[in-house]
């Protein structure tokens, strides 16, 4: 299994199929590359795909240091160099959304088109979820609190499979800090200087992440594009892959 090594030392896990132009996939918070198993082989017969394990996920090394998204967005480098690819498009979603911005603001080089999936800006300019979903997420029973975490994702017309409800054998320590990883992100300042073709995706019913982030981010980032998905919650990709899937590989083949 090829692994990276991190400007730290930290050895990190990703894997490349398909075949075409690069395509870096980037996983949501606590999430390892299976975030993306059910809709990456559509993106694979078009795109060559790199997945990858943040720090304290998967196969990818957990350590017990502080993280941030400009941290795991400077790992995403270290593994596109390490696959020997020069530039990519990219497309991050959740967490891996605000990991992207920082790829696209701080190695303008390295990024052919950029989507940007049911993500924020971070900082004061976020919009905050509201206290009834923080109080559903913080609830004692791990199983009420998975079947929140589902409603907030899907609609309760989807069966599965449910690939975004975090990687189960990740330590504790590691699922706090992309808590607070994702919690501290603040890219607002660097959005303007985004060169990079962008693309802002996102649910109309996403209240996990709430669907008004998607105009700021929009309206932020010179030339940028939005679509929102209707009826999609926080899960959007994997959900509605039929709708997302196409526009996103469209937009990405312009």
């Amino acid at each position: 299994m090829p692994h990276a090594r991190a400007s730290d030392g930290t050895r990190l896990f990703y894997s490349v199929e398909g075949s075409g132009p690069p395509l870096l996939l980037i996983a949501g918070q606590s999430n390892s590359s299976k975030w993306w198993s059910q809709v990456r082989p559509d993106f694979a017969r078009r795109f060559t795909t790199i997945v990858t394990d943040h720090r304290g996920t998967g196969s990818s090394d957990k350590p017990e240091t502080p993280y941030s998204t400009r941290q795991f967005a400077s790992d995403c480098i270290a593994i596109l160099d390490d696959a020997g690819i020069g530039s990519a498009h990219v497309y991050g979603t959740s967490m891996g959304g605000r990991i992207a911005q920082w790829i696209a603001a701080s190695y303008a080089d390295r990024v052919d088109r950029l989507v940007l999936g049911c993500t924020s800006p971070g900082g004061p300019h976020a919009i905050e979820r509201s206290a009834e979903v923080r109080r559903s997420l913080a609830q004692i029973d791990p199983m009420k609190a998975r079947r929140a975490l589902e409603a907030l994702m899907y609609t309760p017309a989807y069966k599965g499979p449910f690939n975004t409800l975090g990687d189960p054998n990740m330590p504790p320590y590691a699922r706090k800090l992309h808590l607070f990883a994702s919690a501290e992100h603040d890219a607002w300042d660097v959005l303007p200087s985004i060169t990079a073709p962008t693309l802002v995706v996102h649910g109309t019913e996403d209240i996990f992440n709430p669907t008004a982030k998607a105009p700021l981010i929009t309206e932020r980032i010179p030339g940028a594009r939005m679509h929102l998905v209707e009826g999609a919650r926080h899960g959007y990709f994997e959900e509605f892959r039929e709708i997302a899937t196409p526009l996103v590989m469209d937009f990405l083949s312009q």
